[in-house]
């Protein structure tokens, strides 16, 4: 289900992921505007099914309903903030809540690193509690094994890497390892607090003399806060050159949640993981 689709990049994001065979659309939006957004740009959408509704609002609520009445598998955002998509997510009643703590995930292709990055949360939770970074750290590491990364290796971010008693990153960080240790926390390597700089290179986690199977080598970066976490994302997207596909983990479905300044092949990257998530779901 394709929100709110009345532009060109979120529309020509969902005609090529089609077009990939990744997904098969259901454009949900006000049908004269999707109709002027595939005319003003060549897109043929004939053989689509739109579902009209009056404004992204409307278009938010009935694609969660799609999902909820079995007639779609996933949720792609469009041309409308986040806050409304997740608005209509998040109610228990109405929604895609499940007793997972939702949470977003950057699925990063970066030059300057070797493998892809993992980085949450910075789409969603705002200032999370420890509570609801352990959720954050599970979802990441069922996302990155459903694209067969074997044992992720966490990172939990903090300025330093030592514990400070003074900063609450650090501390959460410990807990986090620890609950890792107990059980509570599956199918990762976790180490932190680490800084940025020695999570993902090895001369300068060696530098500093710390002795992990996860620094240097990260696959996933569990960022502080929103903040920190969007941040990193968009520097990398940015200035490091980076291609950015985004998803939402938690939910009853896959939400495919990028920037709307996002272009075609990170919508498309999206509806590829998604796919792959939900294939892993299924096993």
């Amino acid at each position: 289900a394709i929100v709110h689709p009345v532009d060109e990049l979120s529309l020509a994001g969902a005609i090529n992921a089609a077009r990939e065979g990744l997904i098969t659309p259901i454009f949900v939006g006000p049908r004269a505007k999707i109709d002027a957004a595939a005319a003003s740009n060549a897109h043929n959408i004939a053989d689509f099914e739109i579902v009209d509704v009056p404004h992204s609002h409307a278009a938010a609520e009935t694609a969660v309903a799609l999902i909820r009445d079995g007639r779609a598998d996933a949720l792609m955002k469009g041309a409308l903030h986040t806050d409304e998509v997740m608005g209509a997510v998040v109610p228990r009643a109405t929604g895609l809540r499940t007793e997972r703590r939702m949470s977003h995930v950057f699925v990063m292709d970066t030059p300057a690193y070797r493998k892809l990055l993992f980085i949450t949360d910075a789409a969603i939770n705002i200032a999370p509690s420890l509570g609801d970074k352990q959720d954050i750290v599970q979802n990441a590491i069922d996302l990155a094994k459903a694209l067969e990364v074997k044992t992720p290796k966490v990172a939990i971010l903090s300025a330093v890497e030592t514990v400070e008693p003074k900063l609450q990153s650090t501390l959460d960080a410990a807990a986090l390892c620890k609950m890792a240790d107990r059980g509570q926390i599956r199918g990762g390597a976790l180490d932190g607090p680490l800084a940025f700089d020695n999570a993902i290179s090895p001369e300068a986690a060696k530098t500093k003399g710390i002795v992990s199977d996860v620094a240097g080598d990260a696959d996933i970066l569990v960022a502080p806060n929103l903040e920190a976490g969007n941040f990193i994302a968009k520097e990398l997207d940015y200035l490091a050159g980076a291609v950015a596909a985004g998803i939402v983990m938690g939910a009853s479905a896959p939400i495919m949640l990028t920037s709307r300044a996002e272009g075609m092949i990170s919508r498309t990257a999206s509806a590829a993981i998604a796919k792959l998530y939900r294939r892993a779901q299924e096993q």
